[in-house]
């Protein structure tokens, strides 16, 4: 008891990665992992700060908020640190109008969002999206492109759902990359605009707050290099 006291002194902020940890998504909303309401709910009564931090780029925020909710999970939109919202935010920016390569569930986020002309590509978890079609498609216009520009809602390798594990954004990322000669620009883990992004949102410094997430790479690898401690837990992905 003593070491684990001794790790987590001076923690004041808790980001809680979601799918793997909370919940395995799937068939009827998924399944929330055993004793994970119970855990947030306790976290919530303490003195920590507590913030979502997650790479879900096939829900919008408001269904993934949804679906927890209906899964007894305490959480509100505004305790969500999620990618799409933070790439609208991007392309406003930067003045860009993207060609959409995402799923349809997330496609509400990106409403307010010029797409006429587009001068870059956003590619998220398409699920049954990424046919040879629209990958061509999105191939085709960065090539046309003078100064290419691939944004990616993270670049997990792989999820795990309640009927097994599913594909997940990163390949084809790594496909256009290749196939471009190209680097895609992440918006999510492991990226660190993104943890710091999440940091913000709970009013604390780094060295203050925790990761806890099922992804070695892009929960805890990630965390750990902008100064966070970070936890694996074993469920989600771990065995794999």
């Amino acid at each position: 008891m003593a070491a684990w006291s001794e790790r987590l002194a001076g923690v004041r902020g808790v980001l809680l990665d979601i799918s793997g940890v909370l919940y395995d998504s799937g068939a009827g909303g998924g399944t929330p992992i055993a004793g994970s309401v119970e855990a947030v709910a306790r976290l919530k009564r303490s003195q920590l700060k507590v913030q979502f931090c997650t790479n879900e780029s096939q829900k919008s925020r408001g269904e993934l908020v949804a679906v927890l909710r209906r899964l007894g999970f305490d959480i509100s939109e505004g305790e969500v640190t999620a990618p799409a919202p933070a790439t609208c935010q991007i392309l406003k920016e930067r003045g860009l109008r993207p060609y959409l390569l995402i799923h349809d569930g997330v496609r509400s986020e990106f409403d307010h969002v010029d797409m006429s002309n587009p001068n870059c590509v956003v590619i998220a978890d398409a699920g049954e999206g990424f046919s040879y079609q629209n990958m061509n498609k999105a191939f085709q216009l960065l090539m046309d492109l003078e100064n290419p520009v691939l944004i990616s809602l993270g670049k997990g390798r792989y999820y795990k759902e309640t009927s097994g594990l599913m594909l997940d954004v990163g390949p084809y990322m790594k496909a256009l990359e290749y196939a471009c000669g190209v680097e895609a620009e992440v918006v999510g883990k492991p990226s660190p605009e993104f943890f710091n992004s999440a940091l913000q949102a709970m009013g604390v410094e780094a060295h203050q707050a925790i990761m806890i997430g099922d992804d070695i790479v892009g929960d805890v690898g990630g965390a750990q290099r902008c100064g966070l401690r970070a936890l694996q837990v074993r469920t989600g992905k771990f065995s794999t």
